[in-house]
């Protein structure tokens, strides 16, 4: 079995592909329903590797339980799921690991459970055998929005996730940016790389943006984000500059819409696409030596410097695009010349006193 895009929908084809058709009508279900291409796509890839394990154990949807879903997870944490390229996997720390990760793990539960939540959803009789979990006791089922609404706890996930280590975003220092900007030649990928150092845009928000979007005079984006929400997001004076000059002499010919296209090739005047942003990235990682010079790094020193300047949780909720500020405040953490600059201003008052 494979997946593979279809009128522009995706499916999964191949030997065996009929015995899964729900989950087909699952993926339609999502196109349906507004999802982007990018997120239908993932979760095909997500139920394709359930499907194929589902065939090596010579069972089929209707055949799941709570056990066999317990056996699945197993298996991702073992690594003996088709379709990984084996047990000798490194992480880019280097490290050696045997299994996907948990964010991984929790990922692809959240797909198959939304699978059977849809198949719930077309036939009451079949059981969901992914169990949810409990209820919080300080708010009702039906609790969404009110006047502490932005912090109002999400729905109950089930009690098969695992427990994901919370790592604190990695941030360049001042001569990791310097090093990492000085090996970008072409004005593409300076302003690609300055809207997300100075502007703190997603890879994919930079590829998304057309030239309609970009505002030079008034030095303003529309940023067209996660789950198809827009947000206005102040664009820096000295990106403004570069994206103009890409602009003027640079960008090709093109009947395309889109901001970013393909300099070189067969492709030239085309949208540049994600893997052609990771292949450019992963260029100027070797030639800058700046190894964690990824796309995120980038917009993660743009929120840990927000942090430091004390710039208000609300404002940096906004111009990152998060939709909980919980995500927001794991900047906070971010900011350890605050953080010390705060506790010796405590000590000379204390010192003072004593």
């Amino acid at each position: 079995m494979r997946l593979e895009a279809s009128g522009g929908a995706w499916l999964i084809a191949g030997a065996g592909s009929s015995a899964f058709a729900t989950v087909n009508e699952y993926l339609g279900y999502l196109a349906d329903r507004n999802y982007s291409p990018a997120t239908v796509r993932a979760y095909g890839f997500d139920l394709l590797a359930f499907c194929r394990w589902l065939a090596g154990e010579e069972l089929g949807l209707g055949e799941v339980n709570t056990d066999v879903l317990l056996r699945y997870l197993a298996a991702c944490r073992r690594a003996t799921v088709p379709g990984r390229p084996g047990p000798n996997v490194l992480t880019l720390q280097g490290q050696r690991t045997d299994g996907y990760a948990p964010a991984t793990v929790n990922r692809r539960l959240a797909a198959v459970s939304g699978l059977f939540t849809f198949m719930v959803m077309r036939d009451p009789g079949v059981k969901n055998p992914v169990p949810r979990g409990t209820e919080s006791r300080w708010q009702g089922p039906d609790y969404r929005s009110g006047l502490l609404g932005h912090l109002a706890r999400p729905q109950p996930r089930s009690v098969l996730r695992l427990r994901e280590p919370r790592r604190l975003p990695r941030a360049l220092d001042h001569e990791e940016v310097v090093a990492f900007f000085q090996g970008l030649k072409s004005w593409r990928d300076r302003a690609m790389a300055g809207l997300m150092l100075y502007c703190g845009l997603r890879a994919g928000e930079v590829l998304g943006l057309a030239v309609g979007d970009v505002d030079i005079g008034g030095r303003w984006l529309l940023v067209h984000g996660k789950g198809s929400k827009e947000r206005r997001v102040p664009l820096d004076t000295d990106v403004a500059a570069i994206i103009q000059t890409y602009l003027l002499i640079e960008r090709p010919e093109s009947a395309s819409l889109m901001l970013f296209l393909v300099a070189k090739g067969k492709t030239r005047g085309q949208p540049l696409t994600p893997a052609g942003l990771r292949t450019i990235f992963r260029y100027h990682r070797e030639i800058s030596g700046v190894a964690e010079g990824h796309p995120h790094a980038l917009r993660h020193t743009f929120g840990s410097a927000l942090a430091e300047a004390g710039v208000d949780l609300a404002v940096m909720r906004e111009l990152l695009g998060h939709a909980h500020v919980n995500t927001t405040a794991r900047y906070i953490h971010l900011a350890p010349a605050h953080v010390k600059a705060e506790y010796d201003a405590a000590r000379k008052r204390q010192q003072s006193t004593d």
